[in-house]
């Protein structure tokens, strides 16, 4: 049989390396570094810096050759300290520094810079030139984000590559010849990629610069911590640095199962917002219409005594718990605990009417990042990835092109990964069902194969969720069917997972299964389903709910119904937020609680695929700002009750002990360096509607669904930890609250209503509203970076629809419902389904949501010239 390594001798020591691995991988991983500058992991080798040359005999004498484009072979023979290597080193820095300026004292990338790391190392100590070296004004502005210093650019080729390969956005080239070469955009079109500061990370020189960092630090005065970005719920590992107490740059780090090391440019540059001078650092309670200083003491108190009047009053149902999905793990149980058990009520929900229910996303069989990548087919049921997930699109952009995988998407508008769609399945909105079942009962369905992958969410908060259930349950059928999430917000999952949505309890447990096992554990939980974000508001504006909790939530920016949302809050009796800035809807509070956010606080986070991954402190939150659990905990005792702990730790060891999702998944697993990436929930082979239970005896290789990683040649089980080589899960006789079995996880029967009918207005248009990366929300607007790069809203509508009024695309239309007429520029767009036009939601210049009525099954509109 043939061999599964290949043996390759490097330096005179024997390693092991993968047929068909590059040189350069297969030394540095057994420990030989060979220098470079062109070649990336992630990208394709080009051989154009001619860095990592050296000596490689394959059976014919050696000869100098890049070990970046040579694959290992048997019986190779490689020398990378040999004389003739050592002379190929230093000539290539030698031609690399004819140009290169010395502005290493004021170079952003000074003390951090491969080119100036292997000078030293490898280079030749002096030079032969002494020609003045070229001049060029700098830097460029690229873009709003990226500079270049054209002068220090060692044309390596890796920025033109990332936008190209990776990105997706071939926006910046190489122009001109010779010593006139240069990274340049093409006529009036800036490097406008959701992406491009990647390339600014993996420049080896100080070429391309990010215009948000700039002399603000030296990498000697940077303390960095390891952590997760909580921007959306990719969750991309990141590098979080700070000097003197402030943000200062956030850099990915190569997670592979997860982002590859890339980030989105809103992750990226979203620490001005932490940073920012806007944020909430003192309570604020309210006397006589206007929000006034307080002690904690003081604005605790009178939370708990409006919420307590109210719950006393009016009974628990009349409290209600709207946000949450930007908290960490345990900051969202000990919301959930207050909320469930102190409180009583189950008018909780972490979503903000533009998700899906909680038992769909928890209960169907769930697929990792990987998988999708790896699926016999990709069917697109939600968003523009592009825009809500970015970092995901790029890992399926990347299949679709590299590893041959199918993408089908079925939309009701063109989205970023439309270009790399192998089908797309167009439908009105409303009409999401009869889509789906075209492509299950169709011709397509034989072209999908055994292991399709259903990424699922709101592909448009202008149509009611049930839309997409219904299609979500009629694609549960296809055979080896598996779900990846769409929802966008940072740490929904995490929510969800908490018990924060009507109906579930923690651990990914429904209320009905769960309720005497978590009344065991928490002295109490709610009689009764309650009342999501949308049954909430409606509550509210009919009053019927007088006690409510903002947590983290603009329900006037960010709901999809505005009309809805302000009579909610003008009618709530009683209004607390716990809040970072001061926006539309905290203003209207009776107390507002100032809470500690992302890089001030530890924790930990869940991300799409439910893997959960640490969250580091590396700053300190304003004045007297608070993190999430401990507001919750002492407001808690202010009503009489006793959330039961009084540290981070114990929060999480109280969740692994009474979650059933989380077993397993202790401190010590995650602080260890194997378990980096983090760990998906739950650990082992748990399907849903079984009960916890881990088999310690069994041989985890064996054991499906059980992750598994090769550290140093040695096979280890992820959850397994050095002080418990028994196994992972709970042990018999260790059943918390009590020695009962513990509840199924859930599981999503698949019985849904069917839409509700919609008829059609021949003479109107079907709204169809996404989110954009950059909108009018808090983070864009108080990132100075990043708040310039929101657009203008374009209404796209379809050429044909346009041809009746005799406008044509650039020009100006009316835009007229039974609710809001506003003119608006307007673009032609074949890929747009005719009867249909596609607003983004929550841009600066337009108020979208006052179009839409969540009640509607569609939301239609006229135009018409102005």
């Amino acid at each position: 049989p043939e061999k599964s390594t290949v043996t390759v001798t490097v330096n005179g020591v024997e390693i092991e390396a993968q047929p068909g691995e590059l040189l350069i991988a297969a030394a540095e991983r057994h420990g030989t570094y060979i220098p470079r500058f062109c070649y990336h992991p992630r990208m394709k080798p080009v051989g154009m810096c001619r860095m990592c040359i050296v000596d490689i005999d394959t059976g014919r004498g050696p000869a100098l050759q890049p070990a970046c484009m040579i694959q290992v072979a048997a019986d190779m023979k490689v020398d990378t300290k040999s004389a003739a290597t050592k002379k190929a080193q230093d000539g290539v820095l030698e031609f690399l520094l004819i140009n290169h300026p010395l502005d290493c004292p004021v170079c952003d990338k000074g003390g951090e810079c491969p080119l100036q790391d292997q000078t030293f190392a490898y280079g030749p100590g002096e030079t032969r030139f002494v020609e003045e070296k070229r001049h060029w004004e700098k830097p460029i502005a690229l873009s709003a984000l990226v500079h270049i210093d054209r002068e220090r650019c060692i044309q390596c080729d890796r920025c033109t590559r990332f936008a190209d390969e990776i990105a997706g956005d071939r926006l910046i080239e190489f122009v001109g010849r010779g010593s006139h070469i240069e990274v340049n955009t093409f006529p009036d079109q800036p490097f406008s990629s959701y992406f491009s500061g990647n390339t600014v990370q993996i420049c080896p020189v100080g070429a391309l610069l990010a215009q948000p960092y700039r002399f603000k630090a030296r990498p000697w005065d940077l303390e960095q911590v390891e952590s997760t970005c909580t921007q959306c719920a990719v969750g991309c590992r990141i590098a979080v640095q700070s000097s003197q107490d402030r943000l200062t740059r956030y850099i990915g780090l190569d997670s592979d199962p997860v982002n590859h090391g890339w980030l989105c440019d809103k992750g990226r540059f979203s620490y001005e917002a932490v940073n920012s001078a806007e944020r909430l650092g003192r309570p604020l309670v309210k006397k006589v219409d206007e929000l006034v200083d307080a002690s904690w003491a003081d604005a605790l108190d009178a939370a708990a005594l409006g919420l307590s009047d109210a719950k006393t009053a009016y009974g628990p149902g009349a409290v209600a718990v709207i946000g949450g999905a930007r908290l960490p793990n345990e900051d969202q149980y000990a919301w959930a605990k207050l909320a469930k058990s102190v409180l009583g009520t189950d008018n909780v929900d972490a979503q903000l009417g533009d998700g899906l229910p909680a038992e769909l996303v928890l209960g169907l069989p769930r697929a990792t990042i990987d998988d999708a990548c790896r699926a016999s087919a990709v069917i697109l049921l939600g968003p523009d990835i592009k825009e809500e997930l970015p970092v995901l699109y790029l890992r399926l952009r990347g299949a679709a092109l590299n590893e041959g995988l199918r993408i089908v998407e079925v939309t009701p508008r063109r989205t970023g990964l439309t270009p790399y769609a192998a089908e797309v399945v167009p439908y009105l909105p409303g009409e999401a069902l009869a889509a789906a079942r075209r492509l299950v009962d169709g011709d397509l369905a034989g072209t999908l194969g055994d292991s399709p992958v259903v990424i699922a969410g709101r592909p448009s908060v202008a149509e009611p969720a049930s839309s997409v259930v219904a299609a979500a349950a009629a694609l549960a059928g296809l055979p080896g069917v598996r779900f990846l999430s769409a929802l966008r917000r940072g740490n929904v999952h995490g929510a969800l997972d908490m018990g924060l949505a009507p109906g579930v309890l923690p651990g990914r447990v429904g209320l009905d299964d769960g309720r005497s096992w978590f009344v065991d554990a928490w002295g109490a939980a709610p009689e009764a389903r309650g009342l999501d974000t949308d049954g909430i508001l409606r509550a509210a504006a009919d009053g019927r709910i007088h006690g409510l909790v903002l947590l983290g939530a603009d329900p006037l920016s960010d709901f999809p119904d505005r009309e809805l949302a302000r009579r909610a809050l003008d009618r709530a009796s009683f209004v607390v937020a716990i809040d970072c800035f001061l926006t539309d809807s905290v203003r209207k509070a009776d107390v507002v609680l100032p809470a500690a956010t992302f890089a001030e606080r530890a924790g930990t986070t869940t991300n799409l695929e439910g893997r959960v991954t640490r969250l580091s402190p590396k700053v300190t939150a304003p004045e007297v700002a608070w993190p999430d659990w401990m507001i919750a905990a002492e407001l808690a005792a202010r009503l009489g009750g006793d959330l039961g702990f009084t540290t981070l730790d114990s929060v999480w060891e109280e969740i692994g002990r009474v979650a059933p999702s989380h077993a397993g998944i202790t401190r010590s697993v995650l602080a260890e360096r194997r378990f980096r990436d983090g760990v998906v929930a739950p650990l082992g082979s748990v399907e849903p509607g079984a009960s916890r239970a881990v088999d310690a005896s069994a041989d985890p290789m064996s054991t499906p669904g059980i992750i598994h990683a090769e550290i140093q040649g040695e096979t280890v089980l992820e959850g397994e930890t050095s002080d418990s080589p028994e196994g992972i899960g709970r042990k018999d006789g260790d059943m918390s609250p009590d020695s009962r079995p513990e509840p199924p996880l859930l599981v999503w029967d698949r019985a849904v209503e069917a839409p509700r009918e919609f008829k059609p207005d021949s003479y109107a248009l079907r709204l169809v509203s996404g989110r954009k990366l950059y909108d009018a929300g808090v983070t864009v607007r108080m990132s100075p970076s990043l708040a310039p790069l929101a657009a203008e809203p374009v209404l796209c509508v379809n050429p044909l629809d346009l041809d009746r009024l005799g406008v044509k695309s650039g020009g100006t239309i009316r835009l007229r419902s039974n609710r809001l007429t506003t003119t608006l520029t307007v673009e032609a767009d074949p890929h747009q389904p005719r009867g249909s036009a596609s607003l983004p939601f929550n841009l600066p210049g337009i108020d979208t949501a006052a179009l839409i009525d969540v009640d509607a099954p569609a939301n239609e509109f006229a135009i018409e010239t102005p």
